[in-house]
């Protein structure tokens, strides 16, 4: 299997031997959007349209580079351009409903574009299921069943719509009807299809068949080895259970590492780095209100990618992170636990972003699917934040599932942020940050470590 560099290569050197290629173009240009180089996508996208490609699809890579250099009026129109190539197309669809959600987080516009979509398509079940995510990341649970809901109507065996809808009868504490969506959902799909064990394994677990759940998330990280979802839900049934297996797996003596960042070259104090970043974040963050299916609420996010590493402070930020990271893999050492065992000693970054939050702002509990070692590196905190005390305010927490859970279990471990403090823990291991109330803002930035 090659990987997005080498497929980058490829198409470098078929465009190469026939620049009238308008397919390798398109195909060097999505493969430079995988990698994060973003000018390189663009420069090939437009190629590939200059040619006459006419797919919907190259300016759907197109628009996506233009948003990620921040270029949003762009962007926002070469979206529209591949929706008027393909009006029900759900990629460009959810991606435009995205962008504007988060340059105003206006719910009403966001969704202009897509229910004139639905208007021409009302029996398109990708539709209704954007529909129902924008609402959810909007914070209208209702809405967003509702939505749901419609699709199922118009596509009753719909997997993808059947699994949204539990979910969110999960979060509005319908547990028996998130239930009965699970077994609807694993009925119309193909045998041990692993989304669907997962909305049946979250359900179980709602409804406190705790065993069953158990089976379940076995079966789950066999079907995905090494996907930290998989190990976060398999985590939480042992904990339940009381099974030995979970203090060995969610160690946070040992596991969990916090460390001040070393002072970068150049600059007299760590406080004088911190401060000059956070000006340098502050004017790269381009969006008002989250993105859709992340977990960041009452916030923006930016996207670090090669653009902004080669910046600077940026760049003597992830220094001064890679030192550290790399004293962390040395105090793990090897091991025979989950965690241990991927232990080279080596390591590269799988993805970083910042994440800017506002007064009443929080992180839901999640994981991140494909990482290994996950991270919280505190910029800037507001008044209050971090002061200690009884309050918890906006302090990172450990433990604690998305989902509910019967009994219900809280985080068991807490992390006072600190600026320049970064924090290493195991991506399989459930966090969130809580809420907190000021008139400053939080800024962090996380990234992603695998073996390499």
């Amino acid at each position: 299997m090659t990987t997005r560099a080498q497929d980058a290569a490829n198409f470098r050197g078929a465009v190469t031997r026939n620049p009238l290629d308008r397919v390798a173009w398109h195909n060097l240009a999505s493969a430079e959007g995988d990698l994060g180089r973003l000018i390189q996508a663009e420069e090939a996208a437009r190629r590939a349209i200059a040619l006459g490609i006419t797919a919907p699809e190259t300016r759907l890579v197109l628009a996506r580079a233009l948003q990620g250099q921040r270029r949003l009026d762009d962007a926002q129109r070469v979206f529209e351009e591949a929706i008027a190539l393909r009006p029900a197309y759900a990629d460009a669809h959810r991606d435009l409903a995205q962008l504007i959600w988060m340059r105003g987080g206006d719910t009403a516009s966001a969704l202009v574009p897509l229910d004139a979509a639905l208007a021409e398509a009302p029996a398109d079940p990708s539709l209704h299921l954007i529909r129902s995510i924008v609402l959810e990341f909007a914070g209208d649970l209702p809405g967003a069943i509702a939505a749901a809901d419609a699709g199922i109507a118009q596509a009753p065996k719909d997997t993808a719509l059947l699994r949204q809808a539990s979910h969110l009868c999960l979060e509005s504490g319908d547990t028996p009807r998130a239930m009965t969506l699970a077994q609807r959902a694993s009925q119309f799909a193909r045998p041990n299809s692993v989304p669907e064990m997962i909305t049946s394994c979250e359900a179980l677990l709602a409804a406190g068949r705790i065993e069953e759940a158990d089976a379940t998330a076995e079966a789950i990280v066999k079907a995905l080895p090494g996907n930290q979802y998989a190990l976060a839900l398999q985590a939480t049934t042992w904990r339940i259970r009381g099974d030995k297996r979970y203090a060995a797996m969610c160690d946070y003596k040992t596991m969990v590492q916090a460390q001040k960042l070393d002072t970068p070259p150049g600059f007299e104090s760590l406080e004088a780095f911190l401060l000059a970043l956070t000006v340098e974040l502050e004017n790269l963050h381009a969006f008002e209100a989250h993105p859709l299916q992340q977990s960041v609420r009452g916030g923006s996010q930016l996207h670090i990618q090669e653009a902004e590493i080669a910046r600077p402070l940026i760049g003597a930020l992830f220094g001064s992170i890679a030192a550290a990271v790399q004293r962390h893999l040395q105090a793990l050492g090897p091991g025979a636990d989950i965690l241990r065992a991927r232990n080279t000693g080596k390591f590269g970054f799988s993805g970083a972003w910042s994440v800017r939050l506002r007064s009443g702002g929080h992180h839901t509990d999640h994981v991140h699917p494909q990482g290994w070692i996950s991270s919280a590196c505190y910029i800037s905190l507001p008044e209050g934040v971090g002061a200690g005390g009884n309050s918890r305010a906006g302090w990172l927490r450990l433990g604690q599932p998305p989902i509910p859970t019967l009994p219900a279990i809280r985080a068991d471990h807490h992390v006072k942020p600190e600026p320049g403090l970064l924090v290493l823990f195991p991506a399989y291991m459930w966090h969130g940050v809580e809420p907190f109330t000021s008139d400053g803002q939080r800024l962090s930035v996380a990234f992603d470590v695998v073996p390499a």
